[in-house]
């Protein structure tokens, strides 16, 4: 497959289709607004959904940890859809869970939905985790730190393809920071240019949009672009920003 590069305050980062970030000097896979057990969340208010949501998205997980191998994986926010998600995880989900652990060190940043991820899970949980240049914690912070990575905005954006136009999960980022697409599958999304997103950056910024079988540079707002496309031989997931679950 080819991958997608930015460079993120003198940090190279790949932005994977499945809408994780990997990055390579550090051997660490980040996963932003997971939202496990959204579907069950949503059925116990009477709205009901597929309720494979969470099944889906571990799947997904496990085949991007499998393509990287990562030392470290992290979890940018909204792993859970809410404080009682993680008891209403089957066996077999929690075990899938408990199994990225076996061969990396987990990070949990804390989120909004979960502020008190589930001591069982292992790893390390805190508010936010510096490395390198760059500083992880899930909401962007009020004030601008170089280097910030942060999730729960969910962008989205709109592309014209062939006559048709299609929304699609994106990365957003100006080489000085950079918020991450949602995971889940039914974490949804906001545009990009709503105030809460595009207000985070004062200059040009770019959009990465997650396609079937890469990564797209799409217009942000002036012509910024840093990404570069690498070929890989590696092999990636047939499907990728689903919107909807699959069925066991």
């Amino acid at each position: 497959m080819e991958e997608t590069e930015i460079d993120l305050n003198g940090e190279r980062l790949v932005l994977d289709v499945s809408g994780a970030l990997w990055w390579p000097a550090q051997a660490m896979l980040v996963f932003s607004d997971i939202h496990l057990e959204k579907g069950s969340s949503f059925a116990m208010r009477g709205q009901m959904l597929p309720p494979y949501d969470t099944r889906t998205a571990l799947k997904r997980m496990q085949a991007v940890v499998a393509r990287y191998a990562p030392k470290r994986i992290m979890s940018l926010g909204d792993a859970f859809h809410d404080r009682d998600a993680a008891g209403r995880l089957d066996a077999d989900e929690r075990a899938m869970l408990s199994g990225f652990s076996q061969g990396a060190d987990w990070i949990w940043i804390t989120g909004n939905h979960d502020p008190a991820p589930p001591s069982w899970l292992g790893g390390a949980i805190v508010e936010e985790y510096r490395l390198g240049g760059l500083v992880f914690r899930h909401e962007p912070g009020v004030f601008f730190q170089p280097g910030e990575v942060a999730g729960h905005l969910h962008p989205c954006t709109t592309v014209t393809m062939r006559g048709r136009s299609l929304r699609r999960r994106c990365f957003v980022a100006d080489g000085t920071r950079m918020v991450l697409p949602a995971f889940g599958a039914y974490a949804g999304g906001l545009d990009l240019w709503e105030p809460a997103i595009h207000g985070l950056f004062q200059g040009t910024f770019g959009a990465y949009v997650l396609g079937q079988a890469r990564v797209y540079a799409a217009k942000g707002r002036g012509d910024y672009h840093s990404a570069r496309r690498k070929a890989s031989d590696d092999s990636q997931p047939s499907r990728t920003a689903i919107s909807t679950v699959e069925s066991p």
